[in-house]
């Protein structure tokens, strides 16, 4: 059963100090308004509430026979759990001879000796009783008692866990997160089976009221990092959170940056991964994204999988994601400053070939350029929206077909085609979506410029973006961390991934209270301690199969060649 965290008496504070919280028409009374001891105030506060909603059902029934009582609940939301909560309270009576007296005594017997649901929980506040209806528990009022009895019955349909959509790996696991909240903590609880995970949820969204999970590692974190996350959430004030993405744009350093400040994931290995070193996970009920704080910039261009394959393929394979981001950030605009300032730069059988291609095109290179990135950009955007079989079609079609088309009229040349293919490519080997998003805005401000002023425009682009990335943080932590500011052992995972075994603590920016990850001490005994045995040729090896001296194989190794009959 989900606890929140008001549930205690404790609700997170707001500007308006915790006004119109409840999306009902009752939303002006008092929070602290308490139940009575007769159950007609609580049905008719209950019907000012719902009266409206055709799914919300209030039956009266009896307890031992006797007591009125009246239960509610949402059937779209329960799992029938209401129906056994019900029969419990229905059947006392033919176990039990007389009714206690009313009050204290009846709420410790129902409580304690009859009820059969383990979450049953009593609660005084009216608000509180509408906050659990909501969330699709079963509330149960009975005559005599100031204190209804509450009920998880709590059953929203969902989808399986599948293979992650947008962070498919090949050495890996392959579930990922869904749009359940508790399934996504249990996902996470899974992998880390430690009484520090620490999950602490709020409820944002005036009409929404949407469940927020804060995750963290107790002893690893930083408690300041936490209540700034916490301090951040409670200030939000909205109508409703949908997704996880509403809530980035609210708590993100810098609004007016392209670059994205907290990375998004499906994996819940990423989660707990990044959850190990410090960071802290952001889960909303509704969405399938978590959200990771803080973020730099080198991990947008990592994935999970460099962390299971050995250290030299994946620091090959990072490199070559590297250049492929600065490749689909400035190689066009490159393309138009040599092409249009400084053709003397292309080698003379190439320049040849180049001229011979742009014959005939009537458009400067920076207009040609942008014709057709813009065109492939409509391009990506339809084939993401359509339907996957029409998506794929279309695909082929625009790429081959209008593509060909195009330098047969005269409209581009062939090799304007070719660059703008390459640039594509090289964005789609950026992992991180938002990331390749930002850079594929960012390159038509630098095509605009190097049509301008040339590879002087160029390097201005660079420059200035280079200055703004040096300019943004993500709760306190530089953005190009640990690059600048400089750390030697935050460079071990970056544009190069060290072995495992060489990065013994944790990242430095984040300011952990366990800064230790890898043991010294047992790695160096490992290392000296392993042994070949079954290596043939050791010495006195005693553990071989063979007839041999020293448990070593004959010579021969049961090969049948020559004559050894005499």
């Amino acid at each position: 059963m989900i606890r929140f965290p008001w549930s205690k008496r404790t609700r997170p504070k707001t500007r308006n100090g915790g006004k119109g919280q409840v999306p009902n028409s009752v939303k002006e009374r008092t929070e602290d308004e308490l139940i009575t001891r007769n159950i007609e105030d609580t049905i008719s506060y209950l019907r000012e509430c719902f009266d409206y909603s055709d799914d919300f059902i209030i039956r009266r029934f009896h307890v031992m026979g006797e007591v009125p009582a009246v239960v509610c609940y949402f059937p779209p939301m329960t799992d029938g759990g209401h129906q056994e909560a019900l029969k419990s309270f229905m059947t006392i009576g033919n176990r039990m001879g007389d009714a206690p007296d009313l009050g204290k005594a009846l709420k410790n017997m129902l409580l304690n000796d009859i009820l059969f649901s383990s979450d049953g929980r009593t609660d005084t506040s009216l608000q509180m009783i509408v906050e659990e209806l909501l969330n699709g528990s079963t509330v149960v009022h009975v005559e005599g008692m100031d204190e209804a009895f509450v009920f998880c019955t709590r059953n929203v349909e969902k989808r399986s866990i599948t293979q992650p959509e947008t962070e498919q790996v090949i050495r890996g696991p392959r579930e990922g997160f869904i749009e359940n909240l508790m399934t996504n903590i249990s996902l996470i609880r899974y992998r880390l089976q430690t009484p520090d995970l620490r999950v602490k949820i709020n409820k944002l969204g005036k009409y929404t009221r949407t469940c927020i999970a804060v995750c963290y590692i107790h002893g690893i974190v930083n408690p300041a990092l936490v209540e700034e996350v916490q301090r951040r959430l409670s200030l939000i004030e909205i109508d409703g959170i949908i997704d996880s993405g509403y809530l980035e744009q609210f708590i993100e350093d810098n609004h007016f940056s392209p670059f994205p400040q907290i990375q998004i994931t499906e994996r819940p290995d990423k989660a707990v991964a990044n959850l190990l070193e410090g960071r802290v996970i952001i889960i909303v009920d509704g969405s399938p994204l978590a959200l990771i704080a803080p973020t730099v910039f080198s991990q947008f261009y990592q994935t999970s999988e460099d962390y299971a394959e050995r250290f030299l393929l994946v620091s090959f394979i990072r490199l070559a994601r590297l250049l492929a981001l600065l490749f689909s950030l400035a190689f066009p605009a490159l393309y138009v400053a040599v092409i249009s300032f400084n053709p003397e730069l292309i080698p003379t059988e190439f320049a040849v070939a180049v001229a011979g291609g742009r014959s005939g095109v009537p458009f400067p290179t920076v207009v040609e350029v942008l014709v057709m990135e813009i065109s492939m950009e409509v391009l990506r955007e339809a084939t993401i929206r359509l339907p996957q079989q029409v998506g794929g079609a279309l695909s082929i079609v625009g790429v081959l077909v209008v593509g060909q088309a195009a330098v047969a009229a005269g409209f581009v040349s062939p090799i304007t085609v070719v660059v703008i293919a390459l640039t594509t490519i090289g964005s789609f080997a950026t992992p991180a979506y938002n990331a390749a998003l930002a850079l594929r805005l960012l390159r038509f401000p630098i095509i605009i410029i190097s049509g301008m002023f040339g590879l002087y425009g160029v390097m201005i682009g660079l420059i200035l973006i280079n200055n703004h990335l040096l300019s943004l943080k993500s709760f306190g932590v530089p953005y190009l961390s640990p690059i600048v500011p400089g750390n030697f052992e935050g460079m071990k995972d970056t544009v190069f991934r060290a072995p495992l075994w060489w990065m013994k603590r944790r990242p430095t920016m984040l300011h952990t209270l366990n800064h230790t990850r890898v043991g010294t001490e047992s790695f160096n005994e490992l290392e000296h301690s392993k042994q070949n045995t079954l290596d043939p040729l050791t010495p006195a090896n005693k553990r071989g199969g063979g007839e041999g001296k020293d448990g070593q194989s004959s010579s021969n190794n049961g090969d049948s060649g020559g004559d050894h009959s005499g």
